[in-house]
């Protein structure tokens, strides 16, 4: 977990929540553990379509791409 002085928290707040890791951020006051953020778990279910109409395939999903023969 990354660790962050209180004031350059201040400082740098939004970016910092922007780029939050899944672990979070630990803020300190004095080197002593104040608070921890941590990024909102979503609803999986809010996932689903998520990607519509941003996503394009190409080419035969259902294939791997290698030629085989099935007789040999």
């Amino acid at each position: 977990m990354k660790t962050i002085k209180i004031s350059d928290f201040k400082q740098r707040c939004l970016s910092l929540l922007e780029e939050l890791d899944p672990e979070g951020l630990l803020i300190t006051k004095h080197g002593k553990p104040l608070a921890r953020v941590v990024p909102f778990e979503q609803d999986c279910a809010s996932l689903i379509g998520a990607l519509k109409g941003k996503v394009k395939v190409r080419g035969n999903i259902m294939s791997t791409g290698v030629k085989w023969d099935a007789q040999s």
